[in-house]
């Protein structure tokens, strides 16, 4: 029985009474239990054939200003995936301790494992080169800030590096940043498809299973022929289905 689980059969239980359980659960089944990552590595993932290349996105083309893929509209401030239908709407106090049970219990599958205590290695390049004792021989702290990536967002160049920092910087801390950042230009991971999406318009169908509508993608295949490119595309009539949104990573 999970956490949220046991504090509905208990009843009402207090912030610091569910920590107290955590804790307990955490030394019970003494094990780090791990769980794994939503950003998985998606280019070793072939192209699905239920997402057929759709047409390049003009510049001229706006997409931002519609809201967050998971919200009904721009004005909710719900979490994602979560369409406040009547019945969901809550007090303030209530939404506030669902919020904190729902951390204690992801913190418990993302427990700090003993290599977190471990000093940080020095940088190894994965694919060394011989290069001139003028080339940089080591990674450029500022690639570690993440005020570096905040500012690198803003410029029309870096969503394109965004992208590239995600899809090559596999396991990294600058994936992570890359991704912060994705997030927060209102595009959202699709963890079927390992690629990112954004609202190319309201949507016309929205339940709370899914939304359907119009939408762009960021196609991360790279080929010759026209089905394949870097570069964002248009999905028509497609059908986001929100238990695969990615909503671990919050920004």
């Amino acid at each position: 029985m999970d956490l949220l689980s046991k504090v509905n059969v208990l009843g009402q239980v207090s912030f610091y009474e569910a920590i107290a359980f955590f804790v307990w659960k955490f030394y019970a089944t003494n094990c780090l239990a791990g769980a794994s990552g939503s950003l998985t590595e998606p280019l070793q993932v072939p192209r699905d054939i239920d997402l057929s290349p759709g047409q390049p996105l003009q510049s001229s083309q706006p997409s931002s200003g519609l809201g967050v893929i998971g919200r009904r509209s721009v004005s909710d401030l719900g979490a994602i995936g979560d369409n406040l239908t009547g019945s969901a709407v809550n007090s303030g106090a209530m939404h506030n301790q669902l919020y904190n049970l729902q951390m204690l219990e992801a913190a418990y599958h993302k427990l700090p494992q003993p290599k977190d205590s471990e000093r940080a290695r020095s940088y190894i390049p994965r694919h060394p080169a011989a290069t001139p004792p003028s080339y940089p021989q080591v990674q450029l702290p500022m690639a570690s800030n993440p005020a570096f990536w905040e500012r690198l967002s803003m410029h029309s160049y870096g969503t394109d590096t965004l992208f590239f920092a995600f899809y090559y910087q596999q396991n990294t801390y600058q994936q992570y940043l890359a991704a912060k950042e994705l997030k927060k230009q209102s595009w959202r991971y699709h963890r079927k498809y390992n690629t990112w999406f954004q609202r190319h318009e309201e949507p016309k169908v929205t339940t709370d299973e899914y939304e359907q509508g119009t939408y762009v993608y960021f196609d991360f295949h790279v080929g010759k022929d026209d089905k394949q490119g870097w570069c964002q595309r248009i999905k028509t009539e497609f059908t986001f289905e929100y238990n695969y949104l990615e909503d671990e990573l919050i920004v």
